[in-house]
């Protein structure tokens, strides 16, 4: 990794961000504890999904780290039982090589993940990158385009005037895409200017876009907004159009 990571809570920072911890492994949510008080952030610990629950209603945090495997409810279902609280990012821990469930935590509506082993120091670059995503931005210009329409600042996204429930990476991939109309982007080109890495498990781009065409599309099946381009990736079509 050759990335620098500025500490999250500062003098400047009124109230550092607030990280949920869910894991049952007593050493690695020690670690990641550890690493994440010295980046900066408040922490809370949890051992199990009703526990993490029972935290989540006394204060909803600004994110949570979440192991998939989870004694008694798994990290699935604490990731959708926390989600219908609020928009909450969640990075989800996976082990490495079960990709199944870690699409099915993407499904759910989890932001990231990082597979076990894992690095402390690149689980904490993956806060601070969700966490920067999830602010609202600064004098962003609302967008609008085939009945969709997002306001950058009030991180809102409507489709002929109805809110839709998009989750972190979905509202950035739509407005990404209101930005920049009739242009084949790539999986590799998305990850980067998206999610802003310039590595990482290209599926993780594949569920999103399938995700946002089920939240935009009137037929899913038959895209007409979000364009699959054989061979380089995907276009959005600001006329509705198809090929």
């Amino acid at each position: 990794m050759h990335q620098q990571y500025e500490p999250h809570g500062s003098a400047a920072a009124d109230v550092p961000a607030r990280v949920l911890v869910v894991d049952d492994d007593p050493t690695v949510a020690e670690v990641v504890t550890g690493y994440l008080h010295r980046a900066g952030y408040a922490v809370d610990r949890a051992g199990d999904g009703p526990t993490a629950l029972t935290h989540a209603a006394a204060r909803l945090p600004d994110l949570v780290v979440l192991d998939l495997m989870l004694p008694g409810m798994d990290g699935l279902e604490v990731c959708r039982r926390i989600r219908a609280r609020g928009p909450v990012p969640v990075i989800m821990l996976t082990a490495r090589g079960d990709e199944d469930d870690r699409i099915l935590g993407l499904e759910v509506g989890a932001d990231d993940y990082v597979t076990k082993p894992f690095s402390p120091r690149e689980l904490v670059l993956r806060v601070e990158s969700v966490l920067r995503r999830s602010r609202p931005a600064t004098a962003g210009q609302p967008l609008a385009a085939a009945g969709l329409s997002v306001d950058p600042d009030a991180r809102r996204a409507t489709k002929e005037g109805r809110e839709l429930g998009l989750t972190l990476r979905e509202f950035d991939l739509l407005a990404f895409f209101l930005r920049h109309p009739g242009r084949a982007y790539s999986r590799e080109d998305l990850m980067r200017e998206v999610w802003g890495w310039d590595f990482g498990d290209l599926s993780t781009v594949t569920v999103h876009v399938r995700r946002l065409r089920g939240k935009v599309e009137d037929d899913p099946a038959r895209p007409r907004l979000i364009q699959t381009v054989w061979g380089v990736g995907y276009r959005f079509e600001a006329a509705g159009a198809v090929d």
